[in-house]
């Protein structure tokens, strides 16, 4: 694992997948299994053979069954006769974002549209991390590290979406901000202001580069935040508080259906 992405690690939030098997689904909205996933990524993959080189998954999930088909199951939930079984894939390839459907149950490619309307698809950790990367190596950067008497082995970098404000013409970029990591844990304490870089996802390139100010980096000081590492004198403790639930919860929850538990 790259450095800043261990350092950047604990600030990030990852989706929890369910790990049921491919075979059973309980509910026609049961998300997408690992096992599905694979043949969703093999699917799309071989549809592109020869020309994936630069092809990404911005999004696979769960293609949702009409309403109609949903309210049909849950009238006759012995009948095994469920929907197709579908997945939405949005991927990035040559520039132009794909919105693919797939058939499970064929395991064949139902449509495959470019969309040409504004916007771009959700980011992806892998493209997040290698743009994150980008100014530690890239030279006018480290030379404005340098010139503020930093250790750019202490450096950290994060991405943050730059909007879409109506133009009619945009790119997919990202901008880039870098923090000092030296004597703190808590990064964003230390940023690094006066910087500004832009990347080009679709060409992982910088494609705009500014260092407009010098501006002092936040001292280290009285930045820790971990419970473990607090010294006394501590603020005051509340009062505990206690749930009690003599008859058990007012819920079940089956596969990933919760259902209301009513006592008489």
């Amino acid at each position: 694992m790259a450095p800043t992405l261990k350092k950047l690690l604990p600030f990030f939030l990852f989706s929890i997948f369910s790990f049921s098997p491919i075979s059973s689904h309980h509910h026609p909205l049961d998300p997408l299994t690992p096992p599905e996933f694979n043949i969703i990524r093999s699917i799309v993959l071989s549809s592109y053979a020869g020309s994936n080189h630069n092809l990404t998954f911005q999004y696979v999930g769960l293609d949702e069954p009409d309403k109609q088909d949903i309210l049909s199951w849950l009238s006759n939930q012995t009948t095994t006769n469920y929907s197709p079984r579908r997945a939405f894939v949005i991927t990035r390839l040559n520039k132009q974002t794909h919105e693919i459907i797939l058939d499970l149950s064929t395991k064949s490619i139902i449509s495959d549209k470019i969309y040409t309307g504004h916007g771009y698809p959700v980011l992806n950790m892998e493209e997040q991390t290698t743009a994150s990367e980008l100014p530690l190596t890239y030279p006018p950067f480290m030379e404005s590290i340098k010139a503020r008497g930093l250790n750019i082995s202490e450096v950290v970098c994060s991405t943050y979406s730059v909007g879409w404000f109506g133009e009619r013409k945009s790119s997919r970029v990202l901008k880039i901000l870098c923090y000092y990591t030296n004597g703190t844990v808590n990064i964003y304490a230390r940023p690094l202001e006066g910087i500004t870089v832009v990347v080009d996802l679709d060409e992982m390139k910088i494609k705009e580069y500014h260092d407009k100010l010098k501006v002092p980096v936040p001292k280290a000081e009285d930045t820790e935040y971990r419970l473990s590492e607090q010294k006394p004198p501590f603020g005051p403790r509340l009062n505990g508080a206690t749930i009690l639930q003599p008859k058990g919860p007012g819920f079940v929850i089956e596969g990933h259906t919760i259902r209301s538990v009513f006592t008489v």
